[in-house]
């Protein structure tokens, strides 16, 4: 495990008429990173923004922005999202049609690389390549759309992955609250995304502290 918990506020439950305030709010409160969703309408059913926008949002950022590309053909796109700004990558492993070549392109962008996976995906395929991984990524939802509920089912693939000796961080994304973290940093989970929870309420610092396993 790579050592204390980070906790990562989804943009995607910001107000979007106003995310400069709506980062340095997150920022104020101890957010670690920025959780950025990219959707494209097409490997999800929904459809959020794409490079200009996490340009201006990293013109902004004073945190690492954490970009995670719910989009069909992500190794096409990977530079461009590393040069727009993105200081971490994340793309699904059930959207590379060639996933080697799809890790190739995404370390060449010099950013770590993250790999998804959605809630039916194991993680035994990432197995042989877990040393050119920087970050997995398991969805505790069905990628797409916020304010899901939590599936415990997939915090084994959490403990699969540390039971590798996968030393990289992990991270879950969906249904992140003062219920679910507890669960996800005992599996071994040590990067948590969390959206509505967080930004719905009004002392955001307190929601953060107590994801990482502090007092509320």
């Amino acid at each position: 495990m790579s050592g204390s918990v980070l906790v990562a506020p989804s943009l995607l439950a910001a107000d979007f008429a106003d995310l400069g305030a709506e980062m340095a709010r997150a920022e104020a409160a101890g957010a670690d990173w920025h959780h950025v969703d990219v959707m494209d309408g097409h490997f999800v059913p929904n459809l959020t923004i794409g490079p200009p926008v996490v340009a201006a949002l990293a013109r902004r950022a004073a945190v690492p922005l954490d970009v995670h590309l719910m989009i069909e053909r992500p190794a096409e796109w990977a530079e461009r999202y590393a040069e727009a700004g993105a200081d971490r990558l994340t793309f699904h492993y059930e959207a590379a049609a060639d996933f080697p070549a799809a890790l190739e392109a995404f370390a060449a962008t010099g950013r770590p690389v993250g790999v998804a996976v959605d809630p039916p995906c194991g993680v035994e395929p990432l197995r042989p390549f877990l040393d050119r991984i920087d970050l997995v990524l398991v969805m505790s939802v069905k990628a797409g759309f916020g304010g899901q509920s939590f599936r415990p089912e997939v915090l084994a693939k959490v403990e699969q992955l540390r039971s590798w000796g996968f030393a990289g961080r992990i991270e879950m994304d969906g249904g992140i609250d003062d219920r679910t973290a507890p669960r996800c940093r005992a599996a071994g989970a040590d990067v948590l995304v969390s959206g509505s929870w967080l930004f719905g309420r009004e002392d955001m610092a307190a929601g953060v502290a107590t994801l990482r396993g502090g007092p509320a």
